[in-house]
Formats: structure tokens, sequence, C-alpha cells
């Protein structure tokens, strides 16, 4: 295998940039015909398009901490939106760190629990959610509505606004990611060579369906297109069911208008992201460290958009579970399109593996994640991705398996199997599960998750979590407790202070040097 970066230019930087709840069949690079994001196509045109790329559980914070941690859910107890991140867990800004890397978050984790780091040395923003435990599922109440959960008014009342909490947010988030990738190339002329890894992480495209009115008046509406597969026009199966009525959208129906709104408004969202991701990338060339940065753009899942009557994440369908994932590095990687099915868990092993010239990584623990670095590099890589699922919409773990084309969805003793061929039928409105010529395949992967996992056990340890939880929040409330993170901020060193004479902050602080 060929080293990712060249000898001359030392070991490469890493700028992984996500967005949240951004569907990769709504990026043009993927297909879709309205949507403009001119610098998300011109990074998949310069870079290498994983066409298969998954998150490994449609949720927030379960999705992240795969992602971090190069382990699937049931190996950290990742089970859902409130579930504690254990600081026992090593992620891969641990081995970065490790390696000689300078790590830096800057927006959105959903880190739950005491450790708002985990691992990262630098963090310049809080999250734009909260830390502590209320957000859990009620397994013991399958059929209740939360106060704390989705919701339809997010998307009845979409549209265009001057401003709202999400704009705010990943404004901030962006503005302080480029004055992190200066101030590491000032390090860089004083001769600390460190290599940074640094995270951007966006809240867009999630709901509520907002976007500024000048993203709003690229899409007029007539273009708007509505959902591939509408509401009614196939079976529904129950856990669409379970979570159609979990935010309430078996309460209404939903005329075109309102559809297109909130499509108009996340298409909207989307080029607002692909402006940032445009501005970060001018940052890294006036820094002088572009050649030299492997750029990863993904996201934590999809969001189902109205297909099928069905919003938000929390299903393996496609729209909800497939993410985007474009790797930027024209000096290190050939531009090329993967087919091979990925996931978010093969991140940490590929970053690792990037710092090491190529090497396999030293991990403290047992990995499931596999390096992408063979697909990046044009070689054989793996074709799989393993999916695990313990959230809403269900009172009992969700199993997905992809291999090569296929897809089987296990969603429970009392649901039908679902089974896609989803190169064939992207919409998945096919179901081979009792196909008589598949089910050869279909029962191996039964058996296989039957053999793999103790779904009875899993359950009665996702309801003791969800219990305990239950619990502590209002103790935790009560108290006052809470752990969300404050950006450490030392006035006396910003800026020009009397730590040395005027003339020679204001020249450490000008790039490039005087």
């Amino acid at each position: 295998m060929s080293s990712p970066a060249a000898s001359k230019t030392g070991r490469p930087n890493i700028l992984l940039i996500m967005a949240d709840q951004l569907a990769a069949q709504c990026l043009p690079c993927y297909g879709h015909p309205l949507v403009q994001a001119p610098a998300l196509s011109k990074l998949a045109d310069e870079g290498v398009v994983f066409d298969a790329a998954y998150t490994n559980s449609p949720l927030c914070a379960p999705s992240r901490f795969v992602m971090m941690s190069g382990r699937l859910p049931t190996k950290i107890a990742s089970w859902d939106n409130a579930v504690e991140f254990s600081s026992e867990v090593p992620t891969f800004a641990h081995y970065l760190e490790a390696l000689g890397y300078r790590t830096c978050l800057s927006g959105k984790m959903h880190f739950v629990g005491p450790d708002q780091l985990h691992g990262y040395r630098d963090r310049l923003t809080t999250d734009v959610y909260p830390s502590d435990f209320t957000w859990h599922p009620e397994w013991d109440r399958p059929t209740a509505r939360l106060d704390w959960f989705h919701n339809m008014e997010v998307v009845t009342k979409a549209g265009p606004c001057m401003r709202s909490m999400y704009l705010d947010y990943d404004d901030e988030a962006v503005f302080k990611a480029k004055r992190y990738i200066f101030d590491r190339a000032r390090d860089a002329g004083t001769g600390d060579a460190e290599p940074f890894m640094l995270t951007v992480s966006m809240i867009q495209p999630h709901d509520p369906y907002l976007c500024r009115q000048d993203k709003w008046d690229l899409y007029p509406a007539e273009d708007i297109d509505l959902p591939k597969v509408p509401l009614g026009s196939h079976k529904a199966h129950p856990m669409e069911e379970r979570l159609r009525h979990g935010y309430g959208a078996t309460d209404i129906d939903l005329d075109e208008a309102t559809l297109r709104n909130a499509r108009r408004a996340y298409y909207g969202s989307i080029s607002d992201i692909d402006d940032k991701v445009a501005d970060l990338m001018q940052t890294l060339k006036e820094a002088g460290v572009a050649d030299n940065t492997i750029v990863i753009f993904t996201g934590d899942h999809g969001d189902m958009l109205g297909e099928r009557g069905m919003w938000f994440k929390m299903s393996y369908l496609e729209n909800s579970a497939r993410v985007p994932m474009i790797v930027h590095a024209p000096t290190m990687f050939s531009p090329a399109r993967v087919k091979e099915a990925v996931s978010l868990v093969d991140l940490l092993p590929t970053f690792v593996e990037a710092a090491r010239d190529g090497k396999e990584g030293d991990y403290a623990s047992p990995i499931e994640g596999r390096s992408l670095l063979p697909h990046l590099s044009g070689g054989t890589g793996h074709d799989e991705v393993i999916g695990e699922y313990f959230g809403e919409g269900t009172d009992t773990p969700v199993f997905m398996i992809r291999r090569g084309d296929m897809k089987l969805i296990d969603s429970g003793p009392n649901d039908p199997l679902q089974y896609y061929n989803v190169a064939a039928d992207p919409t998945e409105v096919n179901n081979l599960a009792d196909d008589p010529a598949h089910q050869d395949n279909v029962q191996r992967l039964v058996q296989e998750i039957a053999a793999k996992y103790d779904r009875p056990g899993l359950t009665e340890k996702v309801l003791e979590s969800q219990r305990r939880r239950k619990f502590l929040k209002g103790v935790m409330r009560k108290q006052n407790l809470d752990w969300d993170h404050n950006p450490a901020q030392d006035a006396a060193q910003e800026y020009i202070r009397n730590s040395l004479p005027i003339y020679e902050l204001e020249k450490r602080g000008r790039f490039p040097a005087v």
C-alpha cells in the first residue's frame, strides 16, 4: 500500500467536517438534480466518493460514539441519545494525540456525561444539545409519546427565517474553526510542527426545517420534488408505523405544499452547509496547508424527509441510514467512486493508519472498524456494514447487515424481516424476505444474528439502563447538575495585553509572518 502522504510534506493534517441528519441522496454528487452544493460537488470531483456509506446506528449520539471509538454500540453500551459515553473508551482523538497530533473539536458531538472532550485536546464551542440523561427512550412504555421527542410542527411550520438557533450555532462553529486553522499555521511558522486533527461538526440540516431567505430563494416551490415513495403507496412495515406514531405523523395529513416547504428548507440548509465547506476549504488554502490535509465530509445519519410518510431518522431504510462520505486529498488519493459498503465505524482505523504512514494501528482494545485506506488507494477493501439500534420506535434491539448489494433488517421477532437489493431497488419497495429464491441467504443472515446476539439479554440491559437514567435525571435536575461544556477563555491572553510590547503582539498575530 502506498503512503497516504508524500514524505516531503510530513504527516497529513486531518479535517473532519460533519453535517447532522444529511441524507446522501440529497447531494448533487449522489445524483440529486435540484440541490445546489458546488463546494461539495468540487470536493467529490477531486476526491474519493463512497457510494454506499452508512451509519451503524441511525441516531445522533450512538452514531457519533461508534464513529469516534471504532466500536459497535453493543461493545460500548451506546444505546441511545442519553446514554453516557464512557471515558474508558479510547477514541480516534486519543489515538491521534498519542501519535503526536493536536486534536480539536468545534461544534456538535452530542457527548453525554461529564467527559466532554473524549480525547480532544481543545474544544472551541459548547455542544448544541444537552449532555444529561433526559432524552432516553422508554421501552417500558413503547407507545408513549415523549415530550422531548421529535414532533410534526417542525414540518408544518417549515420555511425561511432571518436567524435560528442552529444557524447561530453553525456560524460560531465554523468561525472558530477557521481561527484555529490559522493559529496552527502560525504555530508552524514558529517551529511548532504538530499536525492537527480538527473536527468541525454542524447541526444543519437537522430539523426544524428552516433556512435563510437567500437559500430559500434558490429553490422555486414548483421545482421541489415530492417523496418517491408517497405515504400509502406501499404496505407499511410495523417499524415505520411505530416511528410515525411516536412523532405524531399518524395524526395529520400533509398536503403537497407542506411537503415541498419542508424539503425546500432542508435543501436550503444544505446550501448553507455548502457555503461553510467552501469557507473551510478556502481557509486551508490561505493557511498554506491544503495540500497536506485530508478532508473528510460525512454525516451521522440521514433523514426520511417524507418518504413513506416518515421523517427524521431511527430507521435502517436508505434515506435514514445512508450517509455522505467524501475523502478529499488530491495529492494523496486519486479521484474515484467506491461502490463497496462501508460505515462510520471505519473512520477510526482509517485516521490512525493515515497518521502511521499506512501501518496498522496499535489499539488498546479490539475494534470492529476496518480501515478505508485500501478503498482510498484503489485496492480491494471490505464490503460490509453491521448495524445495531436501541432507540425509539422499538422495544427490542434492531439489527441490520448489508453485504454487497443486499441488505437485511431484523427489527424483532414480532416484525416481518426486510431484505432488499438496494442497488436494483434503492427505494426499497420490493421486500425479498419471503422470496423463495432468496431464502437461503435470508436464513443464513438470521442465523448469524441469532448466534451473535442475545436479544433477550440485550433487551434487559437496555431496559435497566433506561430505568436507572429515568431515576437519576430527576435527582440531577433537583441538584441543578449538568455536564455541559464551557469553552475555556482567558481574556488576559487575548488580543493586545501588556504581556509583550504592542508591536511584538501585533507582529505575532500577523499571517503570513512578517
